[in-house]
């Protein structure tokens, strides 16, 4: 497959990659031909989506689904979020990376393992789902920060310190006292650049954001978030914030969800809306797209409703839920829901006058960036 003019030039910084340097070059003038060449990453979200239930293997249809999709790489959470034994959590996370691994031997020609960012690349040109793991909480090595070591060996590449609630390395966004780091916290923050993980800090609470920034060595990012000054909500994040990890170097993810919409259920518009602020705050080096969705397109069933409103219920009798977290509220727009769904806000990025090179830098040459720099 070519590799696009812009396509290069985001993989300048690459010195691994140089010898795709005399790839031919290709001048995509439609939507359709800007994503087809570009290289797509989802910042946060997953395969699947069409059965109800978690831990069971793709089906066929989604399967489909991941190449039609056309997506390059997907950073996908893996493991559990909130309070519970570390241990307990570890085994979490070794358990789904050996159910995604067990997933990319059978289907060897639609999925792939990420490792680092040629592997993206390659992912891209065999028009195979590189799948990247990511962590959404720091409880499974918050008492013993040798685990990096192990969770690094089997594969994991992004990790957020804190969800939503707080727990020893630091205060989520949904933690009154805003805390910030613990002494543990800024060592693991330290630790992680030094071994090459990608420190997320899209649910860490303002202080405990304020803290990993001050402290990094390496770009950081939001991968999955929306624009405090559009929407006011504990999981978005203000101007200076979004100034703050660009200036590390980062990326802002815009995200899919009621959060940004306050409530009701996003549309296309909506995410559109949040690109170009985050745009006009921090320029197009520092923004991406992390759906913080399924890949597949969300069956609206009854099946699916009840089982929405009993998430639901769940997550706030935990305490781990948002503002905004409705049982109608859900978590995908009906016009971006499709595999492709990258390619329509594509569309209306050019529709809307933004030029190509930006375009693949949002798709995913600046996440490619980030953690070539990271990793």
């Amino acid at each position: 497959m070519a590799l696009t003019r812009r396509h290069l030039l985001s993989l300048a910084t690459l010195s691994s990659l140089t010898p795709l340097a005399s790839a031919p070059l290709f001048a995509a003038s439609t939507a359709e031909e800007i994503y087809s060449q570009s290289i797509s990453i989802d910042g946060c979200g997953g395969p699947g989506g069409r059965q109800s239930g978690s831990g069971k293997p793709l089906n066929a249809l989604e399967i489909s689904d991941v190449r039609e999709s056309g997506v390059s790489a997907i950073s996908m959470t893996i493991g559990s979020v909130g309070a519970m034994p570390p241990l307990e959590a570890f085994e979490n996370i070794v358990m789904d990376v050996a159910r995604w691994e067990g997933e990319i031997s059978s289907n060897p020609d639609a999925l792939a393992t990420i490792r680092t960012t040629l592997d993206i690349v390659e992912a891209h040109q065999a028009q195979r789902c590189g799948l990247i793991y990511a962590l959404q909480d720091g409880v499974s090595f918050e008492d013993d920060l040798s685990r990096l070591k192990a969770l690094h060996h089997i594969g994991v590449r992004v990790i957020q310190p804190t969800y939503n609630r707080r727990n020893l390395l630091g205060d989520g966004c949904m933690e009154p006292a805003d805390a910030g780091l613990s002494r543990t916290g800024s060592e693991a923050i330290v630790r992680m650049q030094e071994m090459g993980f990608l420190v997320d800090l899209s649910h860490c609470g303002r202080r405990t954001t304020a803290d990993a920034i001050a402290l990094a060595s390496r770009p950081v990012a939001f991968t999955h978030t929306g624009a405090f000054a559009l929407a006011e909500h504990p999981r978005h994040r203000t101007d200076a914030e979004m100034k703050a990890v660009a200036d590390t170097g980062g990326v802002i993810g815009i995200y899919v969800m009621p959060y940004m919409a306050k409530g009701r259920q996003p549309t296309a518009a909506d995410v559109i809306e949040h690109l170009e602020h985050v745009l006009k705050i921090v320029g197009e080096d520092h923004v991406s797209i992390g759906t913080d969705g399924s890949l597949s397109p969300t069956e609206l069933t009854e099946e699916y409703k009840e089982e929405f409103r009993k998430h639901t219920r769940q997550r706030k009798e935990l305490g781990i839920a948002a503002p905004y977290e409705t049982e109608d509220g859900y978590l995908f727009a009906n016009d971006l829901n499709t595999p492709r769904r990258l390619e329509t806000l594509t569309e209306m990025l050019l529709a809307r006058g933004h030029s190509e090179i930006r375009i693949e830098k949002i798709l995913g040459g600046n996440l490619l960036r980030v953690f070539n720099e990271a990793w």
